[in-house]
């Protein structure tokens, strides 16, 4: 085996959650075009999933789940092995957050933070984390291969920079980055940890990729803000985190377990 050949995810079936959000969309298209089997996972279809079925026939699954019920991941599971194979790879990518944007309602103090808008994202971002690595990862752990890849954040690691914001504050309006986001991240991090050491002896690794801010035409007082802040200077392409997720579902990243990747553009450097 060449060291480029460590890299390759062409025998790989990998499951992605989110599949027609923006992130969720490219990594479905670049393990298509390095012809891996992939299933994406949402509870809602954009047209840019059927542009995939249409492209990539034999290759693509797109089926219509929901991470927070145990019983349609668990369809999802007889669904997905009836067309390929046991999972080898699963991305949570599925998430909800409260941009700029949002209601006021979302975006108000933290004491008058909504407590069924805490547990909205908690049951997506935690628990529908949980769920999907229960189901696709017990099946991964029963044939003694997989890599399970938790999408966290920055705001998992250290507390959002409310100063950003402050622009708002100038035009008269209220926004704080709610607690909901980094709580649910958080969480995520400790879960990988925990799967990470119970899988072990299994060969199912568990990591955490950490991501910062991707550039999906934000409002232009938010990237100024915002991008002063990043070492860098400027928010992620989309295409940006492709390598680190290649990376670890391939065979390239077989001793590496219970980590968390940041990829931050410098951000908890400061």
């Amino acid at each position: 085996m060449s060291n480029l050949d460590l890299f390759s995810v062409s025998k790989e079936t990998v499951i992605i959650t989110g599949a027609s959000g923006q992130l969720g969309l490219v990594y479905q298209k670049a393990f298509l075009r390095e012809g891996s089997n992939v299933v994406g996972i949402d509870i809602n279809k954009s047209q840019e999933i059927d542009d995939l079925k249409s492209e990539f026939k034999n290759k693509y699954l797109f089926l219509n789940g929901d991470i927070t019920s145990k019983s349609s991941l668990e369809k999802c599971l007889k669904d997905i092995k009836q067309k390929f194979e046991v999972p080898s790879v699963l991305i949570n990518n599925a998430a909800l957050d409260s941009p700029p944007g949002s209601g006021h309602d979302e975006t108000g103090p933290f004491e008058a933070y909504p407590e069924n808008s805490w547990d909205k994202v908690l049951d997506v971002n935690l628990k529908g984390t949980f769920l999907t690595c229960q189901i696709f990862g017990a099946e991964m752990a029963s044939i003694g291969r997989g890599s399970i890849i938790n999408i966290s954040s920055i705001y998992g690691m250290v507390s959002p920079d409310q100063n950003i914001y402050n622009y708002k504050k100038k035009n008269g309006e209220v926004f704080y980055k709610p607690v909901a986001y980094s709580a649910s991240k958080s969480g995520v991090m400790n879960l990988t940890r925990y799967l990470a050491t119970y899988w072990a002896r299994r060969n199912v690794r568990v990591n955490t990729v950490s991501l910062a801010g991707v550039f999906n035409d934000q409002e232009e007082e938010f990237l100024e803000s915002y991008c002063s802040r990043i070492p860098i200077g400027r928010m992620a392409k989309e295409n940006e985190y492709i390598g680190a997720i290649m990376f670890l579902s391939s065979d390239a990243s077989t001793y590496m377990t219970g980590s968390n990747l940041v990829i931050d553009g410098g951000w908890t450097s400061i």
